[in-house]
């Protein structure tokens, strides 16, 4: 299931993409018009109930499907404003720095890390597919992308075993990790860099991970104007999906709605001879297989 936040008519609403359509199911509507009244009034609410809610939602859609008037329970895509799939995380957006050894390398690493580098992104950077970024030239002339897999989790836990570890992850996600490397060098540490406003697209979906059975394969494609700078596979991570879920946890509470970024493989501008930095009118585009793609403009 391909599940997408959005804005209509000034309400903040979720629901499934409507298979063969470009739309969306609303599911607020839906379950008003169903009686559904235990319903959740949010994604996050939703996520929370893991794959009951998944299984409620398509219950759901399929009584709207059959519906004398099915199309007053849905949207079409260019009558809607698109959010963020998790339009707000409970905490930071947490990272893994340099979890591709092709990156490593080229952002000028030895060798690969033998240990996790964890950094965070403030929930204020989060923006929607399809929406602009702006370039933040009044801060930064090294602005860097980087296309990654996003992984939600669904539920609480503290010092989660590696092998329940997908127990504790709802789905996942395409995400943007815009970075002022500038910044990133002259504060020496990673935050304020990795944290300006609406630096950190993700979207368009949160795909199940009953749809992705194995997230370690996973083409990853990034784009700047339609020229191909990264092209990796989920299969090259350093630390797989299950030991970033159980190292996290040992230090932080994970919660419903918290969202990881596993890294990002080699092709980022930095990494180009001479280093090659956004501009305002580029395009980035970033595919990751089973998922769709994440399109930015910059401003």
């Amino acid at each position: 299931m391909k599940l997408l936040s959005f804005r209509y008519e000034d309400r903040t609403l979720f629901g499934p993409k409507v298979k063969k359509e470009d739309a969306v199911w609303d599911m607020l509507s839906i379950a008003e018009a169903f009686e559904d009244t235990g319903f959740p009034q949010t994604i996050i609410e939703g996520i929370a109930s893991g794959l009951d809610f998944v299984e409620k939602v398509r219950k759901l859609v399929e009584q709207a499907g059959a519906d004398e008037n099915p199309d007053r329970f849905k949207y079409s895509f260019t009558d809607i404003e698109w959010l963020s799939p998790i339009p707000r995380t409970p905490k930071n957006v947490l990272c893994v720095g340099k979890n591709y050894a092709d990156h490593a390398a080229e952002m000028g690493a030895d060798a690969p890390p033998e240990k996790m580098m964890i950094f965070t992104k403030s929930p204020t950077s989060i923006a929607a597919d399809e929406q602009d970024i702006s370039v933040h030239e009044d801060v930064t002339d090294s602005l860097d992308y980087e296309g990654e897999l996003a992984v939600v989790i669904c539920k609480e836990g503290r010092n989660i075993p590696k092998q329940l570890a997908y127990d504790y992850i709802f789905g996942y996600s395409i995400a943007n990790d815009v970075t002022a490397r500038d910044v990133q060098t002259a504060h020496g540490q990673f935050f304020l860099g990795k944290s300006l406003d609406e630096s950190c697209p993700i979207g368009p979906y949160i795909v199940t991970k009953d749809e992705i059975p194995n997230p370690h394969n996973l083409s990853i494609v990034t784009k700047v104007n339609e020229e191909v700078r990264q092209n990796g596979n989920t299969s090259s991570m350093i630390f797989k999906i299950d030991e970033l879920v159980a190292e996290l946890s040992r230090y932080v509470t994970l919660e419903p709605g918290d969202v990881i970024l596993t890294g990002t493989p080699a092709g980022v501008g930095k990494g180009m001879t001479p280093p090659t930095f956004l501009r305002k009118g580029d395009v980035v585009k970033i595919s990751v297989e089973g998922i769709g793609t994440l399109v930015n403009k910059f401003v």
